[in-house]
């Protein structure tokens, strides 16, 4: 038996009166997810659990099977895991977000959470002269992939508040400044990486280019290396992951899956689909487990861009769902689950810890003609709920 989970980070959404008062999901050309979803098993998840922020990485755990309220402890060090930095028992990981921040009115705006989607190279030219700037000491600076970069705080303080960038688009930064023991470094780093980053040549250059410069760090998402029970021992399987995203490959590091890397991965409207589904097909040939992310969806949400938005999960039906569904058929028996870890309102920018619609299909003929396709309003229909999300893949492996 193969199992696959095809996640479409941040698909779920609300209603619009630009789509006629539907959801992205329900006005989106989905003929893929709406073929599974009246023939599979379709209801909502709640992945993340009471108490919990919406975070991407609270959800995605609950996905891959794991109780957030037993094994999580913060988002970078899952991501310090995907990047091979090894944390010590004292030491907290923090997100370095590139943003822009931008004067308006006598405030500090956060502008853009992610730089203009600063490039991996450009992001790990700054996060290197961050490194040669701090020379050592109790804070290091790891590169990592376009605007998501690493601080290693040797010694540091976990019990922060800190606020994710997404989070504040548009708003004055000011109240949401790391507070708590400790807070004062930090925020020593941001005032210095912006007059660092606004000497840097490449400033100048991308406004000559006419791109967003990234002019300041943001910190956040901290937390102490986890512990978590390999999948294998867990479930008894071995399988693999596929992600753009430090965060998703983190998480299949600590629980001891094969990361697979694809070109051309991007964490954006432009990444490779397609051969993210054909390395999961091919992994699915040494494997009987294949978690498949594709983090576009959320990134246009971010954005508030309901164009890009529709055309990831368009793109994402088309290109890894389509092709997944084809190539599987090759296997004696299979199921695939397909989900977005949370929802992220175009409207609203940011997470939200409503239910999701999921749907568990396994080659099933048979079609149920009152469903309408794979959406929110559907979903609920069936009456089918899952109020423990990481219970999810159970139904998946058990059927």
């Amino acid at each position: 038996m193969k199992h696959i989970v095809l996640l479409g980070d941040g698909m779920s959404d609300e209603k619009l009166a630009q789509l006629g008062n539907r959801t992205p999901l329900q006005a989106a050309h989905t003929p893929n997810m709406d073929f599974i979803a009246r023939r599979g098993k379709l209801g909502i998840a709640r992945t993340v659990p009471a108490g919990f922020a919406p975070g991407s990485d609270v959800a995605n755990l609950s996905v891959f099977g794991y109780n957030p309220q037993t094994c999580y402890t913060g988002r970078s060090p899952l991501e310090a895991a995907s990047m091979g930095v090894e944390l010590g028992p004292d030491d907290v990981a923090f997100r370095v977000n590139l943003v822009n921040l931008q004067p308006r009115g006598g405030r500090l705006i956060m502008q853009d959470y992610s730089a203009g989607h600063i490039s991996t190279e450009e992001g790990q030219e700054l996060i290197e002269a961050l490194r040669n700037d701090c020379n050592g000491g109790e804070f290091q600076f790891h590169p990592g992939v376009g605007y998501r970069h690493l601080l290693v705080w040797r010694g540091g303080v976990v019990d922060l508040i800190t606020t994710p960038p997404h989070d504040i688009t548009g708003k004055d930064i000011l109240p949401y400044l790391p507070q708590g023991e400790g807070a004062k470094g930090l925020i020593e780093l941001m005032n210095s990486s912006q007059t660092l980053f606004f000497n840097h040549p490449q400033y100048r250059k991308r406004l000559e280019a006419d791109k967003v410069p990234a002019n300041s760090i943001w910190l956040w998402g901290q937390g102490k290396s986890p512990t978590m029970v390999p999948f294998s021992k867990k479930f008894g399987l071995t399988g693999a992951v596929i992600s753009a995203v430090d965060l998703i490959r983190g998480i299949g590091v600590c629980a001891g899956l094969e990361i697979i890397k694809v070109p051309g991965a991007t964490g954006y409207i432009d990444t490779n689909y397609r051969g993210k589904a054909e390395a999961a097909l091919e992994a699915l040939e040494r494997h009987d487990f294949v978690y498949l992310h594709v983090e576009a969806p959320d990134e246009a949400a971010h954005s508030g861009n309901l164009e890009h938005k529709m055309k990831a999960i368009e793109d994402f039906d088309a290109q890894v769902v389509g092709p997944i569904l084809a190539g599987v058929k090759k296997f004696d028996s299979y199921r695939v689950l397909c989900t977005p870890d949370h929802p992220t309102p175009v409207a609203k920018m940011t997470h939200t810890s409503d239910p999701v619609p999921f749907v568990l299909y396994s080659g099933e003929d048979q079609e149920n003609h009152s469903i309408a396709g794979y959406d929110e309003d559907s979903a609920r229909m069936t009456g089918l709920e899952l109020k423990e999300g990481f219970r999810l893949m159970e139904m998946l492996l058990k059927g």
